[in-house]
């Protein structure tokens, strides 16, 4: 080993490397989140439209219980998109409306 003490332009000979590999690492960070952000913005465009209005299904599957506007904060994961046709033919057989979007209001539908 080399028992000389080191010269202070050698240390900042070494502080600039060290300094050199980190910006280094820190562009491959950046450039790493560049591409993250390229890609959810892609994921974004390519996400189908909200449906306009949404019939959530019970837990059976079946029997329809709520009717939502699209993108109801309260409509659940059994939700299917569908028609204005249909919201409205949904609440004219009984299926209730959501309380809290109002699909009911949303149509037009004034019970009587």
């Amino acid at each position: 080993m080399n028992d000389q003490p080191a010269t202070r332009l050698a240390l900042l000979r070494f502080l600039e490397r060290v300094q050199q590999q980190d910006l280094a690492r820190t562009r491959q960070w950046i450039a790493a989140e560049e591409r993250r952000q390229v890609e959810v913005e892609r994921g974004q465009q390519r996400k189908p439209p909200e449906p306009d209005w949404l019939i959530e299904q019970g837990l059976n599957g079946g029997v329809p219980v709520y009717v939502h506007v699209g993108g109801c904060h309260m409509a659940g994961k059994r939700s299917r998109g569908v028609t204005r046709e249909q919201a409205r033919y949904a609440l004219a057989q009984g299926v209730d409306a959501c309380t809290h979007c109002r699909a009911d209001t949303e149509l037009g539908i004034i019970d009587g």
